[in-house]
């Protein structure tokens, strides 16, 4: 009898560790699964503006991923480094990625064929220029500063700025601006370019005949 008690008990303790060990285990799994994966370095894209700081900007292969990978082709290639933004209208857009500087210029690489998608034209919102055509996108981009729904569906979103937004808020606005402000280095996060110096900006001068103006005080 005190033997059969014995590995009666003896089957319940080994139960009771079996069970835990299960638990632990699975406690590990989802605490394993509750971790947040780290950022997606691949698909970040650094602006380093002349306006005096980086903006960063996500990349979604998931919706335009053509798009995507001709950005970042052309930005490991040093293509946008020193392009202007040559269209800048205020409450709306700042375009580049002309390296003439003019709007009519773009990449040596094919058109891509065009890849809408839902999200939508938010402030801080990167997506493809284009002509009428809708196959036409190429290396010029812009970046909204305030939401423009009207073009949802009719140009291809391919990003969204998440930081360094007020560097594209001071870009010189004009089409083209008079003095404009320019992409010093673009980069993708993974190659882990360091930040550029930046260029240090004229302080500005008196508008024309202001030299001329006196103010007299009684």
């Amino acid at each position: 009898m005190k033997i059969h008690l014995i590995a009666a008990r003896f089957l319940l303790i080994l139960a009771a560790l079996f069970g835990a060990q299960t638990a632990m285990a699975q406690n590990a799994a989802q605490g394993a699964a509750a971790v947040p994966a780290g950022p997606d370095m691949e698909n970040i894209l650094y602006l380093d503006l002349s306006t005096g700081g980086r903006v960063t900007i996500q990349l979604y292969p998931q919706i335009a991923p053509a798009h995507v990978e001709r950005i970042k082709t052309l930005t490991r290639q040093g293509f946008y480094d020193g392009i202007i933004f040559h269209r800048v209208i205020e409450g709306f857009m700042a375009q580049t990625g002309d390296p003439t500087g003019t709007g009519e210029g773009d990449s040596d690489l094919p058109d891509l064929k065009a890849e809408f998608n839902p999200m939508p034209h938010l402030r801080g919102t990167v997506s493809m220029a284009r002509t009428n055509d809708p196959d036409t996108a190429n290396s010029q981009f812009f970046i909204c500063f305030q939401p423009r729904y009207a073009l949802d569906n009719k140009y291809t979103v391919f990003g969204r700025v998440t930081g360094g937004m007020q560097y594209v808020d001071a870009i010189a606005r004009g089409e083209p601006p008079a003095q404009p402000d320019r992409i010093v280095q673009a980069s993708i996060a993974a190659d882990n370019k360091a930040v550029p110096s930046f260029p240090a900006k004229p302080a500005p001068g008196p508008a024309a005949g202001d030299e001329a103006v006196i103010s007299v005080t009684d």
